[in-house]
């Protein structure tokens, strides 16, 4: 896992792309401040620009440094067991994400280490073009997008990753659950 950790950080160094096992699904990532390479997941995505990415973060103090308030959502968090991402709309200190941005704290260990060690939220979102469906091994990752990405992480190539994200917002210090 060390090696694949250098190798991944190499690549978010460098505005790469990569495709990794996150603690959800299979993903592509890049470094969460740069508009470059998040454009660069856009376009293999073939997504739309309005639909935002979650970033991935290491810990709540990270957190702290993007978003204003994580006070309501923190003591929920420390209680839930399955991933859950929460969308926060008083950013700050992330010019790629003005008016919102989705957070989530792996509990994987290499997507953990990868971001401790990166020290800034990297991007996590699905390894499929816009719309269609998610993939729940490696091998049904589609190779034009492999064609496009600078790097792909070497580890769990066989298991099945096909769970995302609860996905909450809090709104007046109240949570609402808009994905399950």
């Amino acid at each position: 896992m060390i090696l694949e950790i250098a190798k991944a950080l190499n690549c978010l160094n460098n505005e790469g792309i990569l495709i990794y096992p996150s603690d959800t699904i299979w993903a592509i990532g890049c470094d969460a401040t740069n508009l470059k390479a998040i454009n660069k997941i856009y376009k293999i995505k073939k997504r739309n620009r309005s639909k935002p990415f979650i970033c991935l973060m290491n810990d709540l103090k990270m957190s702290d440094k993007y978003v204003k308030n994580t006070n309501t959502i923190k003591n929920y968090l420390k209680n839930k067991t399955s991933p859950t991402t929460v969308i926060y709309d008083q950013v700050k200190n992330l010019d790629t994400f003005p008016e919102s941005v989705a957070i989530r704290i792996p509990k994987d260990e290499f997507c953990s280490e990868l971001i401790r060690k990166f020290n800034k939220p990297i991007i996590s979102t699905s390894v499929n073009i816009s719309g269609e469906q998610i993939p729940l091994f490696f091998n049904d990752i589609k190779k034009e997008i492999l064609d496009q990405v600078d790097y792909i992480v070497n580890l769990r190539l066989n298991h099945k990753l096909e769970k995302p994200s609860t996905i909450i917002k809090v709104e007046n210090d109240k949570i609402i659950t808009l994905r399950s």
